[in-house]
């Protein structure tokens, strides 16, 4: 993907790695539009970045997807990038469930189906482009599931999953399919806790890091910080390895909850 020249829509993009992505490539010279529920964040995030737009999305809401894409395009017809960033993750104790799963709906709902709905919404358009992407956000999680997160996991697989064959369907056409696929980055998507802990990578670095990606690496189909490749490519050193190395990452992880 060329990075600089493209109008690019980053939901959820008003703080965390979808504020760092959003203004690394409003620097490069691009439109960015950031998407989300929190309009006082979208507003700091455009207070900060002179030049770049907002636009109010609730992710979770199919109609709301169609109508918001319908008015995006028209308010931004030079639109040609989609980085689907808006996420959450909620710790699960599946021992001790409530009767009603309302995290295990939301992350599906907003990790999954999200994606997919806006996708849909937006792909007619993308395809008119001269040159186009869809790029999706997935995780390490996705390839070395973090026990205490087992739907975050799961949406973030099946979003892997679903590029895989996004991709495949596009290949004869102008729309480039990138996965972004995330280590463990000190954010607050589990609180407020996880920007300040060691163990994560400090977002400036991950930030820096997945735009160099991005520049000399313009046909990549994953972006790969060095510091994500253990998990990516865990299952490739064989079942017994691999579920040594899941016990001891979770058992690392976990040390702290």
């Amino acid at each position: 993907m060329n990075t600089t020249g493209n109008t690019i829509l980053i939901t959820g993009g008003g703080s965390g790695i979808g504020r760092g992505l959003a203004e690394a490539f409003h620097k490069l010279g691009n439109h960015v539009i950031i998407a989300g529920r929190r309009k006082q964040v979208l507003d700091e995030a455009v207070a900060a970045n002179p030049g770049m737009s907002s636009a109010g999305l609730d992710i979770e809401n199919a109609a709301s997807i169609r109508a918001f894409a319908t008015k995006l395009i028209a308010d931004f017809p030079a639109l040609n990038v989609v980085l689907h960033n808006a996420g959450i993750m909620r710790p699960e104790n599946l021992l001790a469930q409530p009767e009603d799963l309302t995290d295990a709906e939301a992350m599906i709902t907003t990790n999954l189906l999200g994606p997919i709905r806006l996708t849909a919404a937006l792909l007619p358009h993308l395809q008119k482009q001269s040159h186009a992407a869809v790029i999706t956000e997935t995780s390490g999680l996705a390839f070395i599931p973090l026990a205490m997160a087992p739907t975050y996991n799961a949406t973030k697989a099946a979003i892997h999953s679903y590029t895989q064959s996004l991709r495949y369907q596009l290949k004869s056409t102008n729309v480039q399919v990138i996965e972004i696929i995330p280590p463990y980055v000190q954010t607050e998507l589990m609180g407020s806790s996880q920007a300040s802990d060691p163990r994560a990578m400090p977002l400036k670095d991950f930030i820096d890091e997945t735009i160099n990606l991005f520049k000399t690496q313009p046909d990549a189909t994953e972006i790969l910080v060095e510091r994500v490749k253990p998990l990516r490519f865990s299952e490739q050193n064989g079942p017994e390895k691999y579920s040594a190395f899941f016990k001891q990452f979770n058992d690392a992880m976990s040390a702290n909850h």
